[in-house]
C-alpha cells in the first residue's frame, strides 16, 4: 500500500447519522477511538489540499471528534495542488487531492524526506453548472466544452455555441491553477492538464463559483458534483455527452462511468511519520474503514465494490504496519 504508485479505485455511498456510524464503529468497525474513553487520544490533526475533498474530510473530522472529543482536525482548502506543497513541506499531516499525486510533487516530498501513504475514499463526477434561468441549454458535447474552454477561444456568446441558443453573453467560472479539479477538468475536456482559455472568474473555493454562476442569466461554471447538490435550488445541471449520448453526472452514472469523460476518483494521502502518532492513525483507519457513511453525510459517490474490497486491503495493511 505504498501510494508513490499510480491511481487506485474508488469507493463511496452513505447516509448513516452519526449514531449508527457511532454505535457501528463500537461493534468492531473502526479500532479509532474505540477504546471506550474517547479522551484517550488527544492532538492537533492538519488536513489541506482539495476543496472538492474538504466537505468529505470535514465530515469525516466531525464523526470522529464525535467519539474523540481530545482531538483537534483541522480542515483547510488550498487546493490539490497548493494542499500538496504544504504536505510537501511538512506543514500538514494529511492531504486531501482530487487526482493522483504527479510526478513533481512526489519528488517534491521525496527531496523533504516526506513518505505517505494513498488512499481513494470516494467518486465524484465533476459538475458543468449553469444559471436556473438558462431555459435553452440541456445538453453539451465535449467538443462544445472544448470550444468554448481551449486556450485562445474567443466564444463569449451562448449563440456562438450553437446557433440555435439566444444571444446572451457567456460569462465563465470555474476551478483556480491550483486545483485538482482544473488539472482534470482541462485533461479530460482540452487534451492537456492545465491548458484553458485565461479570461475567465478563477477561484479555489468553489462557494465562489456557485455565487457567479446562479448571479448571472448566461453565467457557466464547473465544480464536483457535491457542490451542485448542495445548490440545486440555486443552479441547473448540464448533461455532457461523451460520444455514447448525453448522460447527467449521478451516484449510478458516475460510478459506472458512463458519465464520461468527467467522473474522477478523490483521496486522502496521509504522511508516513504522522501516521507513528497514534491520534493521525486512529483517524485515517475511522475515515477508511467508514468511507461508505462519511462520503453519504458529505453528498459524495461511493467507492463500487471492486474500490471497497480493494481500500479494505490497504487499510489492513496500513493497521499491520502501525501495530501500537
Amino acid at each position: 500500500m505504498n501510494i508513490s504508485t499510480s491511481m487506485r479505485r474508488a469507493t463511496a455511498p452513505l447516509a448513516l447519522t452519526a449514531a449508527v456510524l457511532l454505535t457501528a464503529s463500537a461493534c468492531g468497525g473502526s479500532d479509532a477511538g474505540s477504546g471506550g474513553d474517547g479522551d484517550e487520544l488527544s492532538g492537533t490533526i492538519k488536513v489541506d489540499g482539495s476543496s472538492t475533498v474538504a466537505p468529505l474530510s470535514t465530515a469525516a473530522a466531525q464523526l470522529f471528534q464525535q467519539q474523540n472529543s481530545g482531538v483537534k482536525v483541522t480542515v483547510g482548502t488550498s487546493g490539490t495542488g497548493g494542499g500538496f506543497e504544504k504536505f510537501c513541506a511538512g506543514e500538514t499531516d494529511i492531504s486531501d487531492a482530487s487526482r493522483a499525486i504527479e510526478d513533481d510533487e512526489k519528488a517534491a516530498c521525496d527531496k523533504k524526506g516526506i513518505k505517505f501513504e494513498e488512499f481513494q475514499v470516494a467518486n465524484d463526477g465533476l459538475s458543468v453548472v449553469v444559471s436556473k434561468d438558462n431555459d435553452w441549454a440541456e445538453c453539451l458535447t465535449v467538443a462544445q466544452l472544448k470550444k468554448i474552454w481551449e486556450p485562445g477561444s474567443k466564444v463569449n456568446n451562448w449563440n456562438q455555441i450553437d446557433p440555435k441558443f439566444p444571444s446572451q453573453k457567456l460569462e465563465l467560472f470555474g476551478a483556480g491553477t491550483d486545483s485538482g479539479t482544473f488539472d482534470y477538468f482541462t485533461e479530460a475536456i482540452n487534451g492537456e492538464e492545465g491548458k484553458s482559455r485565461t479570461d475567465y472568474s478563477p477561484s479555489e473555493d468553489d462557494n465562489v463559483t456557485v455565487q457567479g454562476v446562479s448571479g448571472s442569466k448566461g453565467g457557466m461554471g464547473y465544480f464536483g458534483l457535491s457542490y451542485y447538490e448542495e445548490n440545486k435550488d440555486k443552479l441547473k445541471v448540464l448533461k455532457v455527452d461523451g460520444g455514447d449520448g448525453c448522460v447527467a453526472p449521478d451516484k449510478k452514472t458516475v460510478q459506472d462511468g458512463s458519465y464520461k469523460p468527467l467522473s474522477r476518483p478523490l483521496f486522502i494521502y496521509p504522511k508516513a511519520s504522522s501516521l507513528d502518532k497514534k491520534e493521525v492513525t486512529a483517524f485515517v483507519e475511522f475515515y477508511v474503514e467508514n468511507n461508505a457513511d462519511i462520503a453519504s453525510k458529505a453528498q459524495f459517490v461511493p467507492l463500487n465494490s471492486e474500490q471497497e474490497a480493494e481500500l479494505k486491503k490497504d487499510l489492513q495493511t496500513l493497521k499491520e504496519q502501525h501495530k501500537s
